[in-house]
């Protein structure tokens, strides 16, 4: 089934708002990204025994945006919601961006230098990191991204290079733009927020020339 082209937040759903806000009290998870998924023109795909239903919108001819919820750890596990979107990168740029008080023990990545991009506010609120601080401070130029960011209670916010050992194969110049918050999301406004985030960043690593408009070949 195609995935359907996803709208901003401010242009897609209104008449779905208009007759579910009053009654998003007492909502499951899966009610609410049904909505979603019908207020941003995306799709919502059920799950099963192993896996998430997840919420796929597609932006443009190239990006599919993907959210689900991921677990980690064993007896002690840690259940977050998660977004990813794969992109074909041009030039390897990485960077990770966080709340302060929410992952501070993550520590400094191999090369990356914590950066201040001269918004007092954001500056104070996250932690930036990038081998690369021309290019993350021309991302974050972008008042839509700081403010989508800023909208954000956890963020967990970076590009990364694959998935790890049991995640899909990617192609050499592929990278995947990802996002992490601990806990299940269901408030319909963040969750809007964050597809708009992820639409409006991979549009502007293309305008910086970070990312090539290009399906990135990886199926999620």
């Amino acid at each position: 089934m195609e995935t359907l082209d996803y709208q901003r937040p401010e242009d897609a759903g209104r008449e779905i708002r208009a007759g579910w806000r009053h009654k998003m009290f007492g909502f499951g998870r899966r009610e609410v990204w049904d909505i979603l998924a019908r207020e941003i023109n995306a799709r919502h795909e059920s799950g099963g025994w192993w896996k998430s239903d997840r919420v796929i919108a597609r932006v443009g001819p190239s990006w599919q945006i993907i959210l689900d919820l991921h677990t980690e750890g064993g007896e002690n596990s840690t259940t977050y919601t998660r977004l990813r979107a794969p992109f074909v990168s041009r030039d390897g740029f990485r960077f990770r961006i966080y709340r302060k008080s929410i992952f501070t023990g993550l520590g400094k990545m191999l090369g990356m230098q914590d950066i201040e991009i001269g918004d007092s506010f954001f500056d104070d609120e996250f932690v930036i990191q990038s081998a690369r601080p021309a290019q993350v401070k021309r991302l974050l130029d972008n008042v839509r991204i700081r403010n989508e960011l800023s909208a954000q209670r956890r963020v967990l916010f970076q590009v990364k290079d694959n998935e790890g050992f049991f995640g899909p194969s990617f192609p050499g110049n592929v990278d995947e733009l990802l996002f992490l918050s601990m806990g299940v999301l269901k408030d319909l406004d963040r969750l809007r927020g964050l597809f708009d985030l992820f639409a409006e960043t991979l549009h502007q690593l293309v305008v910086i020339g970070s990312a090539h408009d290009a399906p990135p070949s990886v199926k999620l």
